[in-house]
């Protein structure tokens, strides 16, 4: 047995422990891309995303055996820097969208990739999940949005986009219109209690997400309805029995609502005694006039009041002095913003809110760590378009809620490129890039490699995510020596030319054959893929 210290803490391990073996029985996360227990007879080494200092050098931690008196350090912000470079560079060749640009387009932020691929195989339960994670008012919005995902959909480059904002519709539509719609789990009860100005789109959109954390919440609204400025669209775009029918819904939840409740303005004590009620205040009132601003003391912006970017945190004032207060909607962006833009700001905002209640702190938004390759070429279009089913795009010219048969949304969904990884959960690259803070773009080249997509039974291969670690080599070498396995994969070229392929003119089912999913378990990248 030798001892060593790893950042400070002592430990005994066996002769022929790595750095990396030890580091994790101490429960310290060392980044590894190319190296996995019991695969590699000899350590890759080729990330380099495990480093670590002993005595003043840098070293692998997964091919550095432990010795004794070693101390080890692995947690310094220059060890963390190499990291991070490391993992740039392998970023700047990395051909694929971690999530895919539609989602990115919507100001919801909905997984709509997961919503189609649920409507296509038929699952409409899981689609109304999906959908109802980012929006409360699916069926408004189906109606009224502008359709911002649509634009950038790069099926349209083929053709024309996929129907996602239809699609959203037609699915909440059948939930809405069934003898058991979906109702969210809600979190057990928190305790703290929350207090909503209005109750349009924005306000019921976040009073929906913090009832689903667990906290009380009351809507206050000066009008006799809810709904805000969704009252204002004609009865042929947004009939009133649709839009009640979904305000309903949201309000059947353990959600109070008050109507007929001015807003003073410019009382302290009101504000005072919301102060004294409440953990805190969400402002969605719609815009309000410069007179009512000033009065109450909160600064202005461009467009509305003032909040501390990102994080929908009223800036406090003498005349204002609370810092429970957040605010969102057309109070803050001005009455010209997109729907679904305020639906966002209140799922967003109660985020915001949920983590101030639950630790007191005001956090900032941040965008999901992605990947994002730019315009396709025509050619990499051509690699994707197998991903889609080659059907033109329709879209009934009806309003009704049973525009689409079931079979016609699951085609219509099935027109989708699935232009997002879909192994993204366990792509160990995403989880140590988005750890350590990398740049997507720090390194990357106009020549960076280009999409290119093999498909073999139900696995997916995109060789322009692969880092060349080997781990799917030795797994299909094993195979071959203890399975009788009769081809795997293997290294082909050298230099910056390597890559792993099948030799003798082989396809990639046959070198995968027996460990196929084992294969995709262990690829750090989501190189290769399960095609579900």
């Amino acid at each position: 047995m030798i001892r060593i210290i790893i950042d400070n803490q002592p430990l005994v391990v066996p002769e022929g422990t790595t750095i990396l073996e030890a580091a994790h029985s101490l429960g310290i996360d060392i980044p590894t891309l190319c190296h996995r227990d019991g695969i590699h007879s000899t350590p890759a080494t080729s990330c380099l995303a495990c480093l670590v200092k002993v005595q003043g050098k840098m070293v692998p931690a997964c091919a550095t055996q432990a010795a004794d008196q070693m101390v080890v350090e692995s947690e310094t912000e220059e060890i963390r820097a190499l990291r991070r470079t490391s993992l740039e560079l392998l970023l700047s060749d990395h051909a694929g969208d971690c999530f895919a640009p539609c989602q990115f387009a919507c100001p919801a932020g909905m997984d709509i990739p997961q919503m189609l691929r649920f409507l296509t195989a038929g699952d409409f339960f899981s689609a109304i999940q999906v959908v109802k994670q980012r929006i409360a008012l699916p069926t408004t919005l189906g109606r009224v949005c502008p359709r911002p995902c649509e634009k950038i959909c790069r099926r349209k480059d083929i053709d024309a986009p996929v129907a996602i904002c239809q699609l959203k519709r037609y699915v909440a539509d059948c939930d809405l219109g069934s003898s058991h719609p979906f109702v969210p789990e809600i979190a057990p009860a928190t305790g703290k209690r929350v207090v909503i100005l209005g109750a349009g789109l924005t306000g019921l959109a976040a009073a929906y997400s913090l009832c689903v954390f667990g906290h009380e919440v009351v809507i206050l609204e000066k009008e006799s309805f809810a709904g805000g400025r969704l009252r204002n669209w004609d009865e042929d775009t947004l009939p009133k029995d649709v839009l009640d029918a979904e305000i309903d819904a949201i309000l059947s939840l353990p959600i109070s609502i008050a109507l007929g409740n001015p807003f003073e303005w410019n009382s302290r004590e009101y504000w005072d005694e919301l102060h004294d009620n409440f953990d805190a205040i969400f402002l969605a009132t719609g815009p309000i006039s410069e007179q009512d601003a000033a009065g109450l003391g909160l600064p202005r912006g461009k467009t509305g009041i003032a909040v501390v970017p990102g994080t929908y945190q009223v800036i406090s004032t003498p005349d204002f002095p609370y810092d429970n207060v957040f605010a969102g909607g057309t109070i803050v962006r001005g009455p010209k913003a997109m729907v679904v833009r305020s639906v966002a700001d209140g799922r967003e905002a109660a985020d915001v809110i949920d983590r101030f209640l639950a630790e007191s702190v005001v956090e900032p938004i941040v965008s999901p760590f992605s990947v994002r390759i730019k315009k396709l070429k025509k050619e990499e279009l051509d690699e994707m378009a197998p991903s889609g089913k080659l059907i033109p795009r329709e879209e009934p010219i009806d309003a009704g809620t049973d525009d689409f048969t079931p079979d016609e949304a699951a085609n219509q969904a099935a027109r989708c490129l699935h232009c997002d990884c879909r192994g993204r959960e366990k792509c160990r690259l995403l989880r140590y890039s988005q750890m350590y803070g990398a740049q997507t773009e720090r390194f990357r080249e106009d020549n960076t490699a280009s999409l290119k997509i093999q498909r073999s039974g139900d696995i997916l291969y995109e060789p322009g995510k692969c880092i060349k670690c080997g781990l799917c080599v030795s797994m299909t070498q094993t195979a071959m020596q203890e399975r009788k396995q009769l081809l795997g994969l293997s290294f082909v070229g050298r230099g910056f030319d390597v890559k792993i392929g099948v030799p003798f003119d082989g396809t990639l089912q046959d070198a995968l054959d027996q460990v196929a999913h084992q294969c995709v378990e262990a690829c750090p990248t989501a190189a290769l893929m399960i095609n579900d």
